[in-house]
């Protein structure tokens, strides 16, 4: 079984895949805004300059699956809720799910949730020092955040946290490592953190609308399995091109992996 594939497939489909169930799934997605997708950006005009009249990015959505009819929230969640492990007897050892959204689709997003199960949610910020809404920036604040939400049923999730306090506000991480492949590619240090916080080594991560693929990249970083869907071939055609070529295995991880498989077949002698 592979440690890490990106399939060119909707995560409806993922029985027709030989992938195991996740710990974590870890994904962003569609954010619904319509053709208002690139507004406050200066994307929305060529070169930046209003004055030069509007671009081909005007009154357009990021994708054409950005739609409510493209991605249905409820279908999503029954998908999901399907994905993730069963919640294990022990504690601290549960699954979870971690959505980046928009701000407006949190509160459909928390009730839809608790249809299929998931009970409870954190909400997520991550700040960054910098806003795409520049357009708007003399006439009033600008946002500077992304934000996402955290569900798990009723056990708390799995938490690393090495004794330190995580708090719901991150900053935002830049990636410069990483080749830019999707307009809404997430960082792969900032997923990294995540993934570090709420799984272990050889736990298995899903992205159901993984785009460029770098949840991938950054679980398989970490020695962790990555599992992700992706619609548009030409996401799943770059993410082998060009970031699988990227993919490190962390050897100090995998020895760890390695000691502690040792040490369950003394115990189990």
């Amino acid at each position: 079984m592979e440690r890490i594939a990106l399939y060119n497939d909707s995560f409806q489909n993922w029985k027709s895949h030989d992938i195991l169930k996740a710990q974590l799934i870890l994904t962003d997605i569609p954010f619904q805004l319509g053709e208002n997708a690139y507004g406050s950006n200066p994307m929305w005009y060529n070169g930046g300059d209003n004055s030069k009249g509007e671009s081909k990015f005007a009154h357009k959505s990021f994708f054409d699956t950005d739609s409510k009819a493209g991605f249905r929230i409820a279908e999503f969640f029954h998908f999901c809720s399907t994905l993730l492990i069963k919640e294990p007897k022990e504690k601290g050892k549960a699954p979870c799910m971690i959505l980046f959204c928009a701000f407006e689709q949190m509160f459909e997003l928390i009730e839809t949730a608790k249809k299929y199960g998931f009970n409870h949610y954190i909400n997520l910020t991550f700040r960054k020092s910098y806003s795409a809404q520049v357009l708007k920036a003399n006439m009033r604040p600008v946002g500077n955040a992304e934000y996402g939400l955290l569900f798990y049923r009723d056990k708390l999730p799995k938490f690393n946290n090495g004794g330190r306090m995580v708090f719901t506000c991150m900053d935002w991480i830049d990636d410069r490592n990483t080749p830019k492949v999707h307009p809404t590619q997430k960082p792969v240090p900032l997923l990294e953190n995540l993934i570090r916080i709420f799984t272990d080594v050889d736990d298995v991560v899903i992205d159901c609308c993984a785009g460029s693929g770098t949840t991938l990249l950054a679980a398989n970083n970490l020695a962790r399995r990555a599992y992700g869907f992706e619609l548009k071939k030409e996401y799943v055609k770059a993410f082998y091109e060009k970031l699988m070529p990227l993919t490190q295995v962390n050897m100090f991880e995998y020895a760890e992996l390695d000691e502690k498989k040792t040490r369950a077949k003394q115990w189990a002698k």
